[in-house]
């Protein structure tokens, strides 16, 4: 972070393995960040929010030597956003953004990395899922836009950029 980011304010930006969170790291770099240099009006802070291991219940008969395979594979996923979320950092000429890996529910992680960096703009890419997939599954940008305690930016990919 630079030096300055107490004068700076907080921009968490919620990262994953999806095309649609790395249009929303490229669109926030785009316009909050590759235009101003050194003068961006944010400081970064990327979040991934890694997954605590489940096992499937017929995985259970098999064995616990199937724990370690799942949280290595878990960790891995990790390691590849984390370092995509930098790439694509870079090839922005973005410098100076934290890349944090928090395990959890994304809802949660989210909410608590806002409260933890005091950030005033959180920003998630949209999953583009319908109603029904929404209620089944659950809404992380629903659930942050209701929680967090700052602005949420839910940047959705255009439907020709897919």
């Amino acid at each position: 972070m630079s030096s300055s980011s107490s004068e700076k304010r907080v921009m968490v930006l919620a990262m994953d393995q999806t095309e649609n969170s790395q249009y929303a790291l490229e669109w926030a770099l785009d316009h909050f960040f590759t235009p101003f240099g050194s003068d961006a009006p944010f400081d970064l802070v990327i979040v991934y929010a890694k997954p605590f291991p489940s096992v499937p219940i017929g995985a259970v008969a098999i064995g616990p030597e199937i724990f370690p395979a799942v949280d290595l594979e878990l960790k891995l996923v990790a390691d590849q956003v984390t370092e995509k979320a930098k790439q694509i950092c870079t090839s922005k000429s973005v410098h100076g953004a934290l890349v944090e890996i928090v395990e959890g529910d994304a809802r949660n992680v989210l909410c608590d990395a806002v409260d933890r960096h005091r950030a005033s703009l959180l920003v998630l890419g949209s999953r583009g899922y319908g109603a029904i997939k929404r209620v089944v599954l659950g809404s992380v940008s629903d659930h942050c836009t209701h929680h967090a305690h700052c602005s949420v930016m839910i940047v959705k990919k255009p439907k020709s950029k897919k």
